[in-house]
């Protein structure tokens, strides 16, 4: 087990995609994982069921990550009725693919409002938390496409993760004296929801290039998130590790 008894994680959009992994990740190695999700009510229930077929604990809280209030409350109601939060993973995001030319100001905002603000918002409130402990873990999910400029029609969803990996590493410099790591995790392309929305002839095109020859696992980045959550990376602080099968041939 990676995780001592009685320590806490709470997973934003944690009931689908890659955070489901870590959520699951999370809990085989000893955590009580808190999923978090905005609107799938049953799919993160079914993560929390899956946790305790295995003999882990969880439980299901929703708040939308752009509600400040929301958020608030919810690392309110950790403190409550945990007493403290260990690990913070922020794993929601969104992607609104549309060329630049074409592309409104809602359309630029709103990645920025979920993947950037509801970072910020989790990170504000888990800091404020972890500081008093003197002691936590916070991981924060970007992409690629926030280092090599994505694709086109994604210079939204791309300056959002850029802007994450910024804001991570600026962070990590705040948490610090307080005893606190932030690392960010940058996946290339992953098999989940979000890139399975790409058409077929794309999403072969990209794995031919991919040097492993393949997409990866949701359940492989899990693994380097709870690493990075954890005592073995303890020296480990402002870190962007890069999880994309050895890039693009």
């Amino acid at each position: 087990m990676l995780f001592a008894e009685g320590s806490v994680a709470l997973v934003t959009g944690g009931s689908r995609g890659i955070g489901r992994a870590v959520a699951l990740d999370l809990a085989a190695e000893g955590a009580h994982v808190i999923v978090n999700y905005a609107r799938s009510e049953a799919d993160a229930k079914e993560v929390v069921a899956l946790i305790e077929e295995r003999g882990g604990t969880g439980t299901a809280v929703q708040a939308d990550v752009t509600d400040e209030g929301a958020v608030r409350q919810m690392f309110q109601d950790v403190r409550s009725t945990r007493g403290r939060l260990d690990i913070l993973v922020t794993s929601a995001g969104i992607t609104l693919d549309r060329y630049l030319v074409a592309m409104n100001l809602e359309q630029f905002r709103r990645p920025m409002d979920v993947n950037v603000i509801g970072t910020f918002l989790s990170c504000r409130e888990g800091l404020r938390l972890m500081q008093h402990q003197r002691s936590g873990a916070i991981v924060t999910l970007s992409s690629t496409s926030g280092l090599d400029g994505g694709f086109p029609g994604q210079t939204n969803y791309v300056a959002s993760k850029g802007a994450i990996i910024a804001f991570t590493q600026a962070l990590s410099n705040e948490a610090a004296p307080h005893g606190v790591r932030a690392n960010v995790v940058a996946p290339g392309f992953v098999a989940t929801d979000m890139t399975r929305k790409v058409p077929a002839g794309i999403r072969k095109q990209y794995e031919s290039r991919i040097r492993l020859g393949r997409m990866g696992r949701p359940e492989e980045i899990a693994s380097i998130v709870s690493f990075l959550a954890s005592d073995k990376a303890s020296y480990i602080s402002g870190a962007v590790v890069v999880a994309h099968g050895g890039g693009l041939g």
